[in-house]
């Protein structure tokens, strides 16, 4: 079924097609969130706020190409809201969670694991560190993997400025990951792209 069939389905109250629409944008929306909060329980709150907002809204996205760019643009919102919400309230003190180990399989050992988990915590930390245009520009640009025309209808700029953000926000990423201790001559990871996928 393609994308214009299921959102016409889902606005006629199709449950089967709103159930499959939102097993498709779990993953890429709660990465999305996760990117601005940095916090996994504050994703999954977040993340059902936004299932119910995009199912309110639904209506108003007549155009199936246009999807992917207005759920960004609701995903954002949602994000922005919390994230003000979260600095009108005190801060909470983080408790430290025991990792749960799997037992052997044939997937990576665990050392490369805990690489690949390190290599994504620190990229994760260092986006953080980032001031907010370039934090959004890089969760848009290389980790939800929009084109440059949809990141400039997100963020309601040029497309020529996105093309600039991006490039001055890379660099903030890497300064970022090297003082984190994550690039050459650090202790840490070092840093790559995929860590973030």
């Amino acid at each position: 079924m393609d994308q214009t069939e299921l959102l016409n389905r889902c606005r006629q109250g199709d449950e089967l097609a709103w159930e499959m629409l939102v097993r498709q944008q779990q993953g890429r929306v709660c990465a999305m969130i996760y990117g601005y909060l940095g916090d996994r329980d504050e994703t999954l709150d977040v993340a059902q706020e936004i299932f119910v907002r995009l199912y309110r809204k639904l209506d108003q996205c007549t155009d199936a190409a246009r999807f992917g760019p207005w759920l960004a643009s609701i995903v954002r919102n949602a994000c922005l809201d919390h994230l003000r919400r979260r600095k009108a309230r005190p801060p909470r003190q983080d408790i430290p969670a025991a990792e749960m180990t799997s037992l052997a399989s044939a997937g990576p050992t665990p050392e490369e694991q805990w690489y690949r988990t390190s290599r994504r915590r620190l990229v994760h930390r260092a986006l953080q560190d980032l001031s907010e245009i370039n934090r959004e520009v890089i969760l848009l640009k290389d980790i939800q993997g929009l084109p440059l025309e949809q990141v400039a209808e997100v963020l309601e700029v040029p497309v020529g400025t996105v093309k600039s953000r991006v490039s001055r926000a890379r660099v903030e990423l890497a300064q970022a990951i090297i003082a984190l201790g994550g690039g050459p001559g650090g202790s840490g990871p070092a840093p790559a792209t995929e860590a973030v996928s």
